[in-house]
């Protein structure tokens, strides 16, 4: 799985879509070509920045840096440079500068760095916080993770929005598919 040509190998695929899945972002600046990537995340999340640019160092022109935000907050944040397997990916994943879901083959790196952004641990099972995307994407996440990893999960209220609840009766399986996949310091999203 080499960087043949520039392109990008399937881990950096996954770990990409992975983010998409969750607080990712892709952008193509009026009047460029191409689209670049964007993580963002608190600064309590550094291991994890920092992992994800070890995993897409060749995309980025410099390391994570720290940005101030609203409230004293402090996010940790790189963008790759643009490229064209980006773009498809923003055709793909964007209609109307709004972020949906296409058809997808999830891997499980895609569905692990997906829990490791937006993820969390309720009692007895797993959330998936996708308050962000509509209820037909919602509804296609639903179904992709039942056909393809016999997962079942159901829409859960979290205040005006929905997110994914992982079925109790799915919850361990789902914790086998991701748990090889989740860096250290994000193991406590598993409980």
């Amino acid at each position: 799985m080499g960087n043949t040509v520039g392109s990008l190998t399937q881990e950096q695929k996954s770990i990409i879509i992975g983010s998409l899945l969750g607080d990712g972002y892709l952008r193509i600046v009026p009047g460029r070509k191409n689209a670049f990537f964007e993580i963002n995340h608190s600064i309590s999340e550094k291991d994890y920045v920092d992992w994800k640019y070890q995993k897409l160092k060749n995309l980025v022109k410099s390391p994570p840096k720290e940005r101030k935000g609203r409230e004293g907050r402090v996010a940790y944040r790189f963008f790759t440079k643009q490229h064209p397997e980006l773009t498809e990916l923003y055709l793909r994943f964007y209609r109307n500068k709004k972020k949906i879901i296409p058809e997808l083959k999830l891997d499980p790196l895609m569905i692990s760095v997906w829990f490791m952004d937006d993820g969390s641990k309720s009692y007895r099972t797993y959330y998936l916080n996708t308050q962000c995307f509509d209820r037909f994407s919602q509804k296609k996440l639903i179904r992709m993770l039942r056909e393809q990893y016999s997962i079942d999960s159901s829409f859960n209220r979290d205040k005006k929005y929905y997110r994914i609840r992982i079925k109790q009766s799915s919850a361990e399986r789902f914790r086998k598919l991701v748990c090889n996949y989740i860096i250290p310091s994000m193991n406590y999203k598993l409980g």
